[in-house]
Parts: structure tokens; sequence; C-alpha cells
């Protein structure tokens, strides 16, 4: 335990660790704190996979720096990572969605993503397990790119502490302590850290931790499944990410398995003020209807998936607690009520892959004073006063509609 630092950093996930690593390469004296292991909870059980084509310029922007940083990931930290660069699909089923991808292409033009359209046979010799019948429109990202989740917080984790950083887990916070409406230290379970700055990361926790401010911070954590199968003849690491657009659904490969995983109209929500303080995302209740429902949407275009449990034996079925905000975007940036906290989360079950690029920008605007760029629009406090039962339903909303441009009216 210390009883100081110039930063702490709540939450040691993709996020957090990205966070405390830059920092620390920044020369701040850190420490990273987690009430569970190090990045144990949420980011190993995500999907880890990239996504360059997005709905806005910033986030087209942040996505394709992240996937530069995960290139440049063993030369810039000294933590080796392996991870596999064979592009994504992105198949639209509905001519709304045709506009979509020309809109997203016409934006990674711009912005240098490499995002084009493709024919669908193109996309089938590309992922030998697609079928062409009621696709309308395909666009390709040439150079997305999936792997193993836990690298990216386990990578920076150990790179931070290379650089000086202090790794706290199994410290359970209990406290913000804020004097003359400024942070001034972090209480825990084994006594309090001094410090200026607070950086809270904690996941599904954030508005919980927050809240030991006096700060509010809107979001909500949702149930996100996925499974992956035990390995079929004929897959391999060379076949893209594939998406489909109105089904909210994702297919990749993973040690010679198939991955599936999506976005149900109907995603549990959970308090996190509600749950035990030690409860952890291995406890989480899983549901494989979820996943049955979401293949079953696909049946035309991914029909492999019928065959899952009965003919192809499933080898992972895991979950995390992402957590969704009421407009679809992150949040990260100081809190307007208390000068030194700052906030990294609202991923949105997207934060993992672009947890090197967030991580860098918030990094570089505590220590510069000022964003690197214009992150206006992931602003804590951009939703204003939103009761929980609107800010409940937006996120549900937000979650059903993941790969949606425009999510549509209730």
């Amino acid at each position: 335990m210390i009883d100081a630092a110039e930063c702490v950093v709540i939450g040691s996930g993709a996020l957090g660790a990205s966070v405390a690593y830059h920092l620390a390469r920044a020369g701040r004296q850190v420490a990273l704190l987690d009430k569970h292991g190090l990045g144990s909870q949420t980011s190993p059980r995500a999907a880890g996979l990239t996504s360059q084509a997005r709905g806005t310029d910033l986030m087209t922007a942040l996505a394709r720096r992240a996937v530069r940083k995960i290139e440049s990931f063993a030369a810039e930290t000294g933590e080796e990572i392996v991870f596999h660069q064979p592009g994504a699909l992105k198949i639209a089923r509905l001519p709304e969605h045709v506009a979509q991808l020309e809109s997203e292409v016409a934006r990674g033009r711009r912005l240098g993503t490499g995002f084009e359209m493709i024919s669908p046979d193109e996309a089938r010799a590309k992922n030998p397990f697609l079928e062409v019948k009621g696709i309308l429109a395909v666009g390709f990202s040439p150079t997305d790119l999936f792997l193993e989740p836990s690298q990216i917080p386990n990578g920076y984790a150990r790179a931070a502490e290379k650089r000086g950083a202090t790794l706290l887990a199994h410290t359970l916070v209990s406290g913000i302590v804020v004097k003359g409406g400024h942070v001034a230290g972090v209480e825990t379970e084994h006594g309090t850290i001094g410090c200026e700055v607070v950086v809270d990361a904690a996941g599904a926790w954030l508005r919980a931790v927050a809240a030991l401010s006096g700060t509010q911070v809107p979001m909500v954590p949702t149930r996100h499944q996925l499974l992956i199968t035990q390995p079929i003849p004929g897959v391999d690491n060379t076949q893209p990410i594939t998406r489909i657009i109105d089904a909210n659904v994702y297919v990749r490969p993973d040690e010679g398995g198939l991955m599936l995983g999506g976005y149900e109209p109907d995603p549990l929500q959970y308090d996190p003020a509600a749950l035990p303080a030690r409860f952890d995302i291995a406890e989480l209740r899983l549901d494989f209807s979820v996943l049955h429902r979401l293949a079953d949407s696909v049946r035309e275009q991914l029909p492999i998936f019928q065959r899952v449990p009965h003919e192809i034996p499933l080898k992972v079925h895991r979950g995390g607690l992402p957590t969704m905000t009421a407009d679809g975007e992150h949040t990260v940036g100081p809190v307007p009520s208390v000068r030194g906290l700052y906030v990294a989360g609202g991923c949105c079950v997207g934060g993992l892959s672009i947890a090197p690029a967030i991580g860098e920008a918030l990094a570089a605007w505590i220590v510069d004073g000022k964003p690197p760029m214009d992150l206006s629009a992931l602003a804590p406090g951009r939703e204003g006063r939103i009761d929980e039962a609107a800010l409940k339903q937006a996120c549900r909303q937000r979650y059903a509609h993941h790969y949606w441009e425009s999510v549509p009216a209730e």
C-alpha cells in the first residue's frame, strides 16, 4: 500500500490500464487499483475485435488510432501481443443500411480507414461460411483485427508497472476525498491514498464509484454474451470479422472455432448498487437462449450456427457487463463538478478495442490540461438531467440497435 500518488486510476480493465500506462509513460506517479484481480472482469470476456467503420468522424478517428496502436503495441510497450488482421465485413440486409454503408465508406475515405464496398460474392470468397442470400450490400474494412482480449489490459498494466506505476489488486475503494471542490485522495479498505487526480474507469461500477464524490454519471451496466465453438474444419484466422447490421450479430474465427455474439432487443440491465460489494463478473447469470435467437436471426447468411451445439460442440459461453449510455457514445473526460476527477467508461460494448486510443487521449488531457482533439461529444454530463426510467430505456434502445447509425423511434 502507498500513501500518495499523483494519479489514481480506479479499475484495471482495458480503459483503466490504458490510461494508467499512458500516464506513467508521461512521467506521472500512478496507482492502478482494482477491487478484484487486475484485468479480470469484463475486459477478458470481450469479443476482442476492432471496428473502424463508425458513425462519426471522432469515433472513426479514435478507432483508426486504436488499430495503429495495437499494431505497434509490442514496440511501444515492450509487451508481446498476438493479433490477426484479416479485415472486417459489414453486411446490409435492409435498404437503409445500404445507405449507412455508403456514408461510412465516404467517411472512411476522408479519414483513411480504407473502408470500401465489395460485392456479396467477394464477401463470400473472404468468409466461406457466409451465404449471400438476402444480402443487399457489403462494406469491407481491410485493416480491422481481432485478438484474445485479456492481452490489452494485462499488457498495459505490466507496461505501466515497468514505468513506475503501483498496481494494487484486491483493493476496494470506499470513498473519494474532495476538498474545496477538488479531489484530494482515494479511501480504500487498506488506507487512504492522497492524490490530485482520480480516473474513474471502474467499468460496471463506474457510476457507483463516481457517486462516492457526489457526482452522477448516467450509464447502465448491460449483460453481453457470446459463444465460441470447438474447432470446425475450414476455419482459419485469415477469415474476416463479419457483422450483420440489422441483426446486430458478429462472427469471427477463434482458435479454429467460430465466435458468435450480438445485441438482443431485450438486454438484461443491472444496478451495480444492488450487487454485493465483491460481486465478480464470473458470477454473472448467463442465458444461452439469447445466443440461440441471435443465431436464428442470421440463419440464411450464417447457417453453420444452426448446428451449434447439437452437432458442433460449444467450447465457451461467456458474458460481461459493459456499460451503455443514453446516446450510445463513450463517456470520457473531466467531471465538471469535481476538479481532478476524470471518467473513462460508458464503453457501449466497444471499450476494449478502442481503449488504446481513449487511454492515450485522456492521459494527454490530464498531463497537458487540454484534450488532444475535440472530445466534447463524449463529455460527462452531456445528457443533462435524465430520470432513471428514461435512461434505462434509451440505453436499451442503443444496445438493441448497436450497429445502426439511426436508432428507430419507439
